[in-house]
């Protein structure tokens, strides 16, 4: 947050009494912004011509401050968190995103254990942010989504209490998190496919990462190559006999030093979001120390090295899913945000974008072309109803991340429907959005050289086409047992799908080729049930 930007808010926030944030690490003092009150809370400024290596490594030495009490209020607490991320900007490099980012956690504005105490706030921070993605891209989007759902929300989600505990002290030092599941040969199958493997030894009582191939390597890991923190998903061996996937703590790096036996390799550069990295790692032999394994459903008893399931019929691996829930919720609000705004903001160029008329001599503007007009009311409506739609998944949503429950199956496919829905609509609309307004799409600051954050959104927390086919798969067996479907279409559209794999008899391979052939039908028929399930969730007759 700059100089100015501190300046302007502070007429703003003057009447806010919220108790001084403690000093951070990385903060350049701003007493001397005249006008500031000093019940505010700033966040740090990252000094600048530093480079950003050598203000981690300094930081890094210091005792980390205590984290100050939340803000109560949520006028002022929302006032604060988009002052501290108002300069959001996609030129920065990953090594200055990953500062900015640092900082912003440094605040403690909003907590780690948010996700659970308070998941309100969690969800609005995320839509908060939204709001960069048209004029800079999904960058530091995707770097705050990853370190507080899926990297520390993880935490929260299947960690002891002690490893919880130890949360407030990694957020004061402004220690980053990234969460390492998706296996390279895995694909768009991420979390179903998991080689990397950790070994448990008993004498040393720790566990071994390795990467058993190349194509056990984890890819795309976002803010893998600035983290200092890393929630990796390897396949557990214990004395030989394997335990499937669990969820290991582990420090990636420290004081700036990757851990011994962890490679890291840049992705390359992209499209959009190119202040985030993303990399490959690789594990030889990281030792790692019994406490690193999340322990609220597991363990592995310290003597003995006996491991056990705390709660039982609940596969640590399971709870990780609850992860997936929110971070589809929140993909669904940021593609929705994304949209809102890029609509707003070409409208607002097609309002004042003078066109010659033949039927007046009175100037016309852009907007008052037929099919841009339409387009705009159609946008409206839709993206009306789908707000609606994800604002109850996410009431729904809250009292269970409050309780540390997932969803039934009801919610949770719910939740699936809005992220596809949400993100497939947004998609349709803003690329159609493109095709009406000229050159102007082509412009840098347009916000359409961003429209990829909508396909980051596609195969984040469960790629859309998965979901889809498991909609349909749903869908079929619940037909098959008898059930009813609402519409004529649906039912329609289960029986053609049902007889074409019952020609392919009992034989799997045939059943798959079966499937594979018949994918249009596939997903016109998870259309009808998302369709479906959007009116009987909204009461629409």
């Amino acid at each position: 947050m700059g100089v100015r930007a501190v300046a302007a808010l502070s007429k703003t926030l003057r009447t806010i009494r919220i108790p001084r944030h403690v000093a951070v690490a990385l903060s350049t003092s701003a007493s001397s912004v005249k006008g500031l009150p000093t019940s505010v809370p700033l966040p740090p400024l990252i000094p600048k011509n530093v480079p950003a290596d050598a203000l981690r490594a300094t930081s890094a030495l210091r005792a980390p401050p205590q984290l100050a009490p939340p803000i109560e209020d949520d006028a002022a607490w929302e006032a604060c968190f988009t002052a501290a991320t108002e300069d959001v900007r996609s030129t920065m490099s990953h090594a200055e995103s990953a500062e900015a980012m640092r900082a912003l956690v440094r605040t403690g504005l909003l907590r780690h254990t948010d996700i659970r105490d308070r998941p309100e706030r969690f969800f609005k921070a995320h839509r908060l942010l939204a709001r960069h993605a048209v004029a800079h891209g999904p960058g530091f989007w995707i770097r705050f989504t990853v370190h507080y759902n899926l990297c520390f929300g993880t935490v929260v989600a299947v960690g002891g209490d002690a490893q919880i505990a130890a949360l407030d002290d990694a957020q004061a030092r402004g220690q980053l998190g990234c969460f390492a599941l998706t296996d390279r040969l895995a694909g768009v199958q991420s979390g179903l496919v998991v080689q990397t493997r950790a070994t448990y030894d008993a004498s040393a009582r720790q566990f071994v990462l390795n990467t058993p191939t190349d194509g056990a390597s984890k890819h795309w890991i976002s803010q893998g190559f600035t983290a200092d923190k890393a929630v990796v998903l390897a396949d557990l061996e214990m004395g030989g006999e394997r335990k499937g996937p669990h969820a290991f703590l582990i420090d990636l790096r420290a004081r700036g030093d990757l851990t011994p036996g962890v490679t890291v390799y840049d992705m390359g550069r992209k499209t959009t979001g190119n202040d985030l990295d993303n990399a490959a790692i690789h594990f030889d032999n990281v030792r790692i120390p019994r406490e690193a394994l999340l322990d609220r459903h597991c363990s592995v008893d310290e003597t003995s090295g006996q491991y056990a399931l705390t709660t039982p019929g609940l596969a640590p691996f399971a709870m990780i899913g609850q992860r997936l829930y929110s971070g589809r919720v929140a993909v669904a609000q940021a593609a929705l945000s994304y949209a809102r705004e890029l609509f707003r903001v070409t409208r607002a160029y097609a309002d004042d974008k003078p066109i010659w008329s033949a039927a007046t001599a009175e100037p016309s503007y852009l907007s008052k072309i037929p099919q841009l007009q339409a387009l705009f009311t159609e946008a409206d409506g839709s993206l009306e109803r789908l707000e609606r739609f994800v604002s109850r998944c996410e009431s729904e949503l809250t009292p269970l991340l409050h309780a540390g429950q997932p969803p039934d199956a009801q919610l949770a496919h719910a939740i699936a429907v809005a992220k596809v829905k949400a993100v497939e609509a947004a998609t349709d609309l803003c690329w159609r959005l493109k095709q009406e307004v000229g050159s102007y799409a082509l412009m840098e600051d347009s916000g359409f050289a961003h429209l990829d954050f909508l396909l980051c959104c596609k195969f984040a927390e469960g790629d859309s086409r998965i979901l889809m086919q498991k909609m349909a798969r749903d869908a079929l067996k619940v037909h098959a047992a008898g059930g009813h479907a609402s519409s004529a279409d649906e039912a329609s559209q289960c029986d053609k799908l049902a007889a074409a794999l019952r020609q392919a008899g009992k034989d799997k391979a045939a059943q798959a080729a079966a499937w594979d052939a018949h994918h249009t039908l596939v997903y016109e028929l998870a259309e009808s049930v998302i369709e479906r399930t959007m009116r009987e969730h909204l009461d629409e007759a």
